[in-house]
């Protein structure tokens, strides 16, 4: 008996909203990275709704057997097998891509992988990208809701590196990696997507 795939509601919950910020911000890409791809939800629905992309989903190795699960069973011929990707690690041997997504990471990972990441990004993607990073942010320090305070309280007893990260911090990371914020988009339940370009 085949075990049931793993399921996350939250990605069923925003995968509608995010759609209609990426049909804009990756109107003109070709070939996507995801990065922490999770469960392979938002990768299901996006490479349906955007045929013109080749999304390349990709997650840490112990995360990979159940979201190619998934993907082999969607069998789009823009949706290959997810590869393996540690930001800690150095090497990078896949093509270079023009667009870049990821939801959800950047208050899981510590402050020295978020900064790695961006470290990183002219290594996964050519010179003129597309970036875009759904979360919850933080604002000059301040939460947005007493509800991502709470998230973030959760986060950090769970590993004390965790925790929701300030915008500002954030697109500095950016401006060093020659991204440019082209728009920092409202999202439900108190989340933000941030679309980058370069």
């Amino acid at each position: 008996m085949q075990t049931a795939l793993p399921f996350s509601q939250a990605c069923e919950n925003n995968k509608g909203p995010i759609l209609q910020i990426l049909r804009h911000a990756f109107a003109h890409r070709q070939q996507v990275l995801e990065i922490g791809s999770g469960t392979g939800q938002h990768a299901e629905y996006f490479a349906h709704e955007l045929p013109h992309l080749h999304w390349q989903c990709s997650d840490q190795p112990a995360y990979l057997p159940d979201l190619n699960r998934r993907l082999q069973q969607v069998k789009r011929p823009n949706l290959p097998s997810a590869v393996a990707l540690d930001i800690r690690e150095n090497s990078w041997p896949y093509a270079k891509v023009d667009a870049i997504f990821s939801a959800n990471t950047l208050h899981i990972m510590s402050w020295a992988v978020v900064q790695r990441l961006f470290a990183r990004l002219d290594e996964f993607c050519l010179p003129a990208a597309s970036l875009c990073i759904y979360g919850p942010f933080n604002y000059q320090g301040q939460f947005t809701s007493a509800s991502n305070q709470a998230f973030d309280q959760s986060l950090r007893l769970r590993d004390p590196v965790m925790g929701i990260r300030d915008q500002e911090a954030v697109l500095a990371l950016a401006a060093q990696a020659g991204f440019v914020l082209q728009a920092d988009h409202a999202m439900p339940a108190n989340n933000r997507l941030l679309h980058f370009q370069r």
